[in-house]
């Protein structure tokens, strides 16, 4: 049985955004449609999804459906709109057909959270049009002032495309964080895994969106590269995040996803899978290469480990480690991890 959303409340909701974005309540907003890369080894997402760019005028018209369904969900309280339970569930009453809109309790979190952050959807928003996203993005932050930050995903190879003014007046229009997929620093992993871009690509990208003022987040994923690469796979990206020095840097660790090229790989005996000890050995080779002034974090379920005490060796917090002056603590942490692991060996 079909579900209509009422029109004056349609509007698109992707369903990928970064960890950080979903603990801070971010909204969601569709500026692009899946991924136009869509050739990595390891990713599984989009697989099957055409991309696809919205027009402003697409993208205008859900702001517009997003506040509205903001208005209604709201009530006086203290002499302030706010969004309350019982707003919320008057507007369900009158339009059950809500409960089946994906975006209704993502805004409904918003509200509550306070409204301040927001994340463009999917996969490479700065792909647009400069003077399209400038546009869409001057909307979104006159529809919601309350917003504080703005963030997206984005491709090294579009950030080293874009010219610097191109990319500072996106910036200025209030696009605030990226947030780029390094993967890896080696040339040879990233060609394997079918990347799209070099660790030179990459550097250059990094530096150019730090050049126009946007706050950096950087991915690298332990153990893409098995057993057979681990040692440069750990090096050389740590090489190349000296050489950008972003505000962040997130540890993905490799899991691969059925259906995927890598995963297909991984059942073969020419890609051997790092062990749970080998990957935490090559996260502490990557970490003891890292000269950096950067936040390094672990925000993600993938990040497992424990210590001989049943802890988590890694803080899951959004904001990290910062570099060089945790950069011990880190290791320490990354040791209790190994030791833990030599004790499970030994009662074997």
């Amino acid at each position: 049985m079909a579900f209509a959303t009422p029109s004056r409340y349609h509007f698109e909701t992707g369903i990928y955004r970064p960890p950080s974005e979903g603990g801070s309540y971010s909204l969601l907003v569709r500026f692009t449609r899946n991924c136009p890369w869509n050739r990595c080894t390891f990713c599984g997402m989009y697989k099957h999804e055409k991309f696809e760019i919205r027009s402003v005028d697409e993208i205008k018209r859900d702001i517009d459906a997003i506040a509205e369904l903001c208005s209604g969900l709201k009530s006086k309280t203290g002499g302030k709109d706010t969004a309350s339970r019982s707003a919320a569930a008057e507007l369900l009453r009158r339009h059950p057909e809500l409960e089946h809109h994906a975006g209704f309790v993502m805004v409904y979190h918003w509200l509550l959270s306070g409204a301040r952050t927001a994340f463009l959807q999917d996969a490479n928003s700065l792909i647009m049009k400069t003077g399209d996203l400038v546009e869409a993005l001057g909307y979104l932050r006159k529809t919601f002032p309350s917003i504080e930050r703005v963030t997206s995903y984005v491709r090294s190879r579009t950030l080293a495309q874009k010219s610097l003014p191109e990319l500072e007046s996106i910036r200025a229009a209030g696009l605030d964080r990226v947030h780029v997929g390094l993967e890896s620093g080696d040339d040879e992993l990233l060609k394997q895994i079918k990347k799209g871009v070099t660790a030179e690509g990459h550097i250059k990208g990094g530096k150019k969106a730090l050049a126009a003022g946007f706050q950096l987040s950087e991915y690298w994923m332990p153990g893409l590269g098995g057993k057979a690469l681990t040692a440069q796979h750990a090096v050389n990206t740590a090489r190349v995040l000296d050489e950008i020095d972003p505000h962040y840097i997130r540890s993905r660790p490799l899991h691969p996803i059925p259906g995927t090229p890598l995963a297909e790989q991984a059942n073969d005996e020419n890609f051997r899978m790092l062990s749970p000890a080998e990957t935490l050995l090559e996260i502490k080779n990557m970490v003891e290469h890292l000269d950096v002034t950067s936040k390094v974090c672990f925000d993600h379920a993938g990040n497992y480990w424990k210590d001989r005490r049943g802890r988590h060796i890694f803080s899951h917090s959004y904001e990290g480690y910062r570099f060089p002056e945790r950069k011990p603590e880190l290791l320490a942490r990354i040791e209790e991890g190994l030791k833990k692991t030599e004790d499970q060996k030994i009662r074997r």
